[in-house]
């Protein structure tokens, strides 16, 4: 695992084991409200991918290896890494997917080598107790891992800081579009893209290089 924020991911970590063990290999278990909006999730995620006949794409905070499924059903040829803090998650995956020459599971919080594309869902809404500072830095942080673990591009998402205040909960980080497409736009490529209009309270960023 790389050396940022050990204790506050070790803590994340513990939050997605325990999802698991209550709910399985469900959206539940990765803390998604649902199938359905699992997949539209994914949707917008993989918009990144320019030619589904021929890629390789690191998926991290990869938990039970929903996306690999999902992107089993779409590519022609597919080399997919999952990547995930939870040790739990990755076991999962390693045993319901065992066997499959096109894909493999590490635990950590960056891929062992770099892909066509990079992606990460979910990851960055759970803070739990850390500050809003800490949380933002982790995620600037993360960013670069997508960046360097990627040579074509990466897409991740995160709630919202347009949803509704009466639906926000405080150990939940909803972030500010402007501030993350920004980011993106100055430090890694000319060539983003910012997704927030389909109804869920949250949003997609893709990164071309």
């Amino acid at each position: 695992m790389a050396n940022h924020d050990s204790e506050l991911l070790s803590s994340v970590a513990d939050y997605y084991s325990d999802k698991l063990k209550a709910y399985g290999r469900t959206a539940g278990g990765v803390d998604w409200s649902g199938e359905e909006s699992q997949v539209l999730r994914f949707d917008q995620l993989c918009r990144i991918v320019d030619d589904f006949s021929s890629f390789s794409l690191n998926d991290i905070g990869c938990g039970y290896g929903a996306l690999y499924e999902y992107l089993e059903a779409k590519a022609g040829g597919l080399h997919y890494t999952g990547v995930d803090i939870s040790s739990d998650m990755v076991e999962s995956a390693r045993e319901y997917y065992a066997g499959r020459q096109n894909a493999r599971f590490e635990v950590g919080d960056e891929p062992s080598q770099p892909a066509d594309y990079s992606v990460a869902s979910g990851i960055f809404n759970v803070r739990l107790s850390s500050s809003t500072e800490e949380w933002e830095r982790h995620i600037e942080q993360t960013i670069e891992v997508l960046y360097r673990s990627s040579t074509r591009g990466f897409a991740f998402n995160c709630l919202t800081a347009y949803a509704d205040e009466d639906k926000k909960q405080d150990y939940l980080h909803y972030a500010i579009p402007e501030d993350l497409f920004g980011l993106c736009k100055r430090k890694y490529s000319r060539n983003v893209a910012l997704l927030h209009d389909y109804d869920l309270y949250e949003f997609t960023i893709m990164v071309r290089k």
